[in-house]
């Protein structure tokens, strides 16, 4: 589900519906210059492409003798990751002041702020 220039409140509540529903929800809108996106895709599984690392042998030393072990770049190996996206309503409800959200809020865009 995609929904755009929506209110707050309509957007909770059909997120709601969706997340208990297991159906992903996007949201977004733009004013002038300032725009906001939110997703919220329940559980999320999805498989990362890595590139191999070759591992040091123990006891071998650095050197000029040494042989590096190099890398190729075509092997790779494939890594299944899973998300939990949290609902719309409890992403809005952070609180901003306990000591956790000070870390968090260095990070945060202060269009978020503009867009509350």
């Amino acid at each position: 589900v995609c929904l755009t220039c929506c209110s707050r409140d309509v957007m909770v509540k059909i997120n709601h519906i969706c997340h208990k529903s297991s159906v992903k929800f996007f949201a977004g809108d733009v004013f002038g210059y300032h725009g906001y996106m939110f997703a919220d895709l329940g559980e999320h599984e999805f498989v990362e492409e890595k590139t191999k690392v070759p591992k040091a042998s123990p006891g071998v030393e650095d050197g000029p003798d040494t042989k590096k072990a190099r890398v190729d770049p075509s092997e790779t190996t494939m890594v299944k990751k899973r998300l939990v996206f949290c609902p719309l309503k409890e992403a809005l409800a952070v609180d901003w002041s306990g000591e956790k959200a000070a870390a968090a809020l260095k990070r945060t865009a202060p269009d978020y702020f503009l867009l509350q």
